[in-house]
């Protein structure tokens, strides 16, 4: 009997079919174990010839199996989390309006109040010009009638003259003569007051001077949810998603986006670890370094827990500028908003730096450990047993001994990091004895409202074994930082590395190990880390790809 095969062509099956695609009328009731596919009882001598097989009724218990944990794992894990990407996205289409409203209205102010004043300076010029004028009018119109006496004297003064030498006595010419030689004095031409205007021909630089900077932080710094690939470490069976919600984010990241110059089409960049982090550079801060915060442009803001100097560096390590506090600084945070930063002190004061100098914003009742300024423009604050978060005037919103637990979530915080995909905050916890806690140091992780997702307590496969350089010694974070993706980087102190582990607490990867005590961790916009080692070595790192 011939075969469709024997025709080199190839048939696929359709869903729901029972009947064998090889052999008119066969039954589908068996499953050929090396081919992964369905067979008839003709198949025996020929498709599937020596193949192993079974009914096709005895797999229906396992398939029946990967079916429900199928569903399980897509109802507890990706439907949960893409909830949480959608009830995000909810909050930043109303944080977006708002802030957008905000800055309209704040620009509009700004323009009324430059026209307002622009008003007032025409006015009081217009004023000067009006006076001058007047004041002007005046010595004009007495000169000119002094003008007009000294003529009408001068006249006068002729018709004698002429009278006299046509018939005057010797007496009367002798007089004439002597009054020419006395003559009235002409008036003097007065001053008058000038005035001039010259227009700027090229005023935009002035008026946008005037008008204040704007700020504005597109698609190119900061990709939002669809424009990123959040299934990070699938390969590894380690991902974000499931490998069938994978392909539908995919897609979506990868969707073209026409751009405004002329027809060139870009796509958004997608998100991939790379197989071996590149180290793009190295070198050694003229200062001691517990913290560090990178700026939009490059640059990285760095402060010491003993010291009270805020010290701006560049790429390649060189310092830009230093500003001074008054105490000992703690813990310093970049605002993601407004791009300034914030410092929380040894004497309980946090502080915003605006135009090179420290201004004073609040006071906590507790020494702070750490700050993180949030999207939402508010401070949260890290003191022993507490995260408090509080609005920029020092408002107390939320705080953690307000939800009802007994045991505080953390006992010594030392790092605190909001998520920019789903808001939930990271905190590194020392869990110190001397402040009550276990001595069990971990990263806790709480949603926007601080209640609590999970708990990372530094745990690594058994596939990424630990090196002779580190992954022995206790777990200790010494920071923590997400990335524009919402995956959580880790320095793990006393082991010297970098650990990377996703939104829901699943490890992904080692990202980098040094050769001494990792102290302090953050991104950029692009996602390239800076960390410092030891107390002084910094180095730039490359851990994904766009």
């Amino acid at each position: 009997m011939a075969t469709s095969l024997d025709k080199a062509q190839i048939h696929f099956r359709v869903k729901g079919q029972t009947t064998c695609i090889h052999h008119k009328g066969g039954q589908l009731d068996l499953y050929c174990k090396e081919c992964h596919q369905l067979a008839c009882t003709n198949c025996l001598s020929i498709v599937h010839k020596s193949h192993s097989l079974c009914r096709l009724d005895e797999i229906t218990p396992q398939k029946k199996e990967d079916i429900q944990n199928y569903i399980d794992k897509t109802e507890k894990d990706d439907l949960v989390q893409i909830d949480q990407y959608i009830t995000a996205t909810e909050e930043h289409l109303k944080d977006n309006a708002s802030n957008f409203e905000i800055f309209s209205h704040q620009l509009k102010t700004q323009t009324n109040q430059l026209k307002h004043d622009l008003d007032l300076i025409t006015a009081e010029t217009l004023s000067l010009y009006q006076q001058l004028e007047e004041d002007n009018t005046k010595l004009l119109q007495t000169y000119k009638k002094d003008l007009e006496m000294y003529s009408t004297q001068l006249k006068k003064q002729v018709q004698e003259c002429k009278i006299a030498l046509q018939r005057g006595s010797d007496i009367q010419i002798y007089d004439a003569g002597s009054e020419i030689q006395s003559s009235v004095t002409p008036p003097v031409e007065p001053t008058l007051g000038t005035a001039s205007f010259i227009p700027n021909r090229i005023p935009q630089a002035y008026l946008q001077q005037a008008l204040g900077k704007v700020n504005i932080l597109g698609r190119g710094q900061r990709q939002a949810l669809q424009g990123r690939d959040r299934s990070v470490g699938s390969s590894a069976g380690q991902g974000l998603l499931s490998t069938q919600l994978q392909s539908k984010v995919k897609v979506n990241a990868t969707s073209t986006q026409q751009i405004s110059k002329g027809r060139k089409e870009v796509t958004s960049p997608v998100y991939t670890l790379l197989p071996q982090t590149k180290v793009l550079g190295e070198w050694w801060s003229p200062r001691n370094i517990t913290s560090v915060c990178a700026t939009t442009d490059g640059q990285v803001w760095t402060s010491n827990s003993g010291s009270d100097t805020l010290t701006l560096l560049d790429r390649k390590g060189t310092v830009i500028l230093e500003v001074k506090h008054n105490t000992v600084i703690k813990d310093i945070s970049l605002s993601p908003t407004t791009n300034t930063l914030w410092v929380c002190d040894r004497v309980k004061n946090n502080t915003e730096l605006v135009s090179g100098r420290l201004i004073h914003r609040f006071s906590v009742t507790e020494t702070p450990q750490c700050i993180c300024i949030t999207a939402s423009n508010h401070v949260i604050v890290g003191t022993v047993k507490h995260i408090s978060k509080f609005t920029t005037k020092g408002k107390l919103v939320l705080t953690t001994s307000a939800v009802g637990t007994r045991k505080p979530f953390v006992y010594r915080p030392y790092s605190i990091s909001e998520c920019p995909v789903t808001h939930n905050v990271a905190v590194a916890d020392w869990d110190s004895e001397d402040d009550g806690g276990d001595r069990e140091p971990r990263v806790v992780v709480m949603d926007k409202d601080f209640k609590k997702r999970f708990v990372y307590d530094g745990e690594v496969p058994h596939t990424y074994q630990p090196t002779s350089q580190s992954g022995g010694k206790r777990f200790n974070p010494s920071g923590v930082v997400y990335d524009s993706v919402g995956n959580l980087a880790i320095g793990d102190y006393y082991n010297n590395r970098i650990l990377l582990i996703s939104g829901r607490g699943e490890f992904l990867k080692t990202i980098h190990t040094g050769d001494d005590w990792t102290r302090a961790v953050c991104v950029n916009s692009k996602d390239v880390m800076w960390t410092v080692f030891g107390v002084n070595k910094v180095k730039l790192l490359q851990y994904s790809s766009v």
